[in-house]
């Protein structure tokens, strides 16, 4: 074994060994863009000493990283810049000269203030405008039609062919914009986006709005699709079953709230003698209309109330000036011949009547159990219209009593003095929300208050809102409060007047109500005028019609019958409290939750 270990390692000595090759040249520091670099510290005549505050752990100065702009600046290119992958057209190009469809600047004291301006044409087509001298544009077309003017039957005139209006409005909003016999839907989207516009439609039982906003310069161009969309619409089956889709899927994510106060509406203004009244029927498509809408239905509806009757339609525009507003509306309304007797209301309009009622909706619970379940409540009364005396006061009487959810989106402390803020909503912690709202129509309006909690507590808060309704047709409301809702309604209604789209649309629906449009200043005065007084004989004119409850939820049969609310708005808090003593230490406003 030693003489086989001698043996090999001789044969190793005898082999040639392997040169490795020589170590690499030290290469230099890599600096990295971007990172902090040691840099010496200069001489200094007297040491710096650091403080045990500073520095308690360390004995030595610490290290500090000082970077400088040479260190992290990227090498000069040798490379030409590449073509701009999209020319600007000469016509557009920043150069010496102001372009001829910009307006010229002008000192203020040169501008008019902003107001309206009214033109009719030789037809009927009524035209309002405010100039305020923006660089975009909002115009729209109001139609005086809606839901309320649908029908579960409605007769051709000379095909003997009948058919079913109902839920027409609702489809209507969602085939805007879509093809016409001059485009299609893309090329429609298309051309607003490329002109830097939005273009939607909205309809309500009484209305039906179009709307374009766009830069100034492009509002010739968008107004021209918006009239094609509103006179010639496609309205091809193929469209119109893809729709019907669309409201399929809406029916199945609808907001409770949102089917709570459409069952009010239908409970309030109930059938008589069988018959359903206009304010009574349903805004929204239902089911069952659903299923008889067809594009013959689309296109009865508008030869109905729409392509003879120019009397019904108004062009209102914010941004423009009016002589170029009643240039397009004259170019594609014009042409509208006028009906003569035809082309008034003719009778389709007929007023309803306040009935009061109670509607149920038990919803099934959610597939997802993480997801919190509450029941939503609303008790409403009878009030005037948008013709009545009491229609201010009533605004001011909404903003006074506020309200919101628990959780406000537009930060802390926002509407938290509002009455049902601090009466309800801060006094029980089961309230999980509580409004007031307002529904205002032609010949009537709703006034009430709406809220939600958990099934448990559906009694309590039907309780706490019958209490609102009392006290406020018992006792005057304090001068501190009336004069911060009369503040608060004053500013938002200025507030929402800067928004160009609020002010077309504020121009529109006025001028198609009222036949004018009072200015903000008027309606400022309108305000300050409501005294306390006014808001007393409000609530107890309307507290003495009857009652309208709806609610939507789980368990609905918790929440108490139509009778028994009615009975709580009427005695009130005080007189029920004396009435029911030994209830009292099981009262609501004596729980704690």
């Amino acid at each position: 074994m030693n003489a086989a270990s001698a043996a090999a390692r001789a044969a190793a000595r005898r082999r040639p060994r392997l040169l490795r090759p020589p170590p690499p040249p030290p290469s230099p520091p890599h600096r990295r863009p971007f990172a902090a670099q040691v840099q010496p510290e200069p001489p200094s005549a007297a040491p710096k000493t650091w403080s045990e505050n500073e520095f308690p752990e360390r004995k030595e100065p610490p290290v500090i990283a000082r970077t400088r702009a040479s260190d992290v600046a990227p090498p000069p290119s040798t490379r030409e810049p590449p073509p701009p992958r999209h020319a600007v057209s000469p016509t557009r190009s920043i150069g010496p000269e102001r372009p001829s469809r910009i307006p010229p600047n002008v000192p203020l004291d040169a501008l008019a203030p902003p107001a309206t301006e009214v033109t009719t044409l030789s037809n009927g087509v009524r035209v309002g405008s405010v100039e305020n001298f923006s660089q975009v544009s909002t115009v729209g077309v109001f139609l005086d039609f809606g839901s309320r003017h649908e029908l579960d039957r409605y007769e051709v005139p000379g095909t003997g062919e009948a058919v079913s209006t109902a839920g027409v409005n609702h489809l209507m909003e969602l085939l805007a914009f879509q093809s016409t016999r001059k485009h299609t839907g893309d090329e429609i989207r298309n051309a607003m986006e490329s002109m830097g516009g939005a273009s939607y439609a909205t309809s309500n039982r009484e209305q039906m709005m179009y709307c374009c906003d766009v830069l100034r310069p492009n509002v010739g161009r968008a107004f021209e699709l918006m009239a094609e969309a509103i006179k010639i619409p496609a309205i091809e089956e193929a469209e119109v079953e893809e729709t019907k889709q669309v409201i399929r899927f809406q029916m199945m994510d609808a907001h409770p709230q949102l089917s709570m106060m459409e069952g009010l509406q239908t409970a309030t203004y109930g059938p008589i003698d069988g018959r359903v009244q206009q304010l009574g029927r349903p805004h929204l498509c239902t089911e069952e209309a659903l299923e008889h809408l067809t594009a013959a239905s689309v296109h009865a509806f508008r030869e109905q109330h729409l392509l003879h009757k120019p009397r019904g339609i108004v062009v209102a525009g914010s941004g423009i000036a009016h002589d170029a507003l009643v240039e397009l509306a004259d170019a594609h309304f014009g042409h509208i011949p006028a009906g003569g007797a035809a082309d008034d209301d003719d009778g389709r309009t007929v007023p309803s009547v306040h009935t009061g009622g109670e509607y149920r909706l038990q919803r099934p619970p959610d597939p997802n159990p993480a997801k919190e379940e509450f029941t939503h409540v609303a008790l409403a009364f009878e009030v005037g219209g948008w013709h009545s005396p009491d229609l201010v006061p009533t605004c001011v009487l909404q903003t006074l009593l506020g309200g919101g959810s628990s959780f406000s989106a537009g930060g802390p402390g926002k509407g938290m003095y509002s009455r049902l803020y601090r009466q309800v909503l801060n006094a029980h912690g089961w309230a999980e929300s509580c409004e007031a709202f307002t529904s205002f129509h032609d010949e009537s309006g709703l006034w009430g208050i709406a809220g939600s909690c958990e099934p448990e507590r559906s009694r309590d808060l039907t309780l706490a809102i019958a209490d609102q309704f009392s006290k406020l047709g018992t006792d005057l409301v304090a001068d501190e409060e009336l004069d911060r809702a009369r503040n608060m309604l004053k500013c938002n209604v200025l507030t929402q007047l800067e928004s160009r789209l609020v002010l077309m649309e504020d121009v529109g629906r006025q001028m198609l109500t009222y036949g004018k449009r009072e200015d903000a200043a008027t309606m400022c005065a309108k305000i300050d005028a409501v005294t306390r007084e006014d808001v007393r004989d409000v609530v107890r004119r309307a507290t003495a019609k009857p009652l309208t409850l709806s609610t939507v939820g789980i368990d609905v049969g918790k929440v108490p019958r139509l009778e028994e609310a009615a009975k709580w708005v009427g005695e009130g808090p005080e007189a029920r409290k004396k009435k029911n003593s030994f209830f009292e230490r099981k009262s609501i406003f004596e729980r704690t939750s």
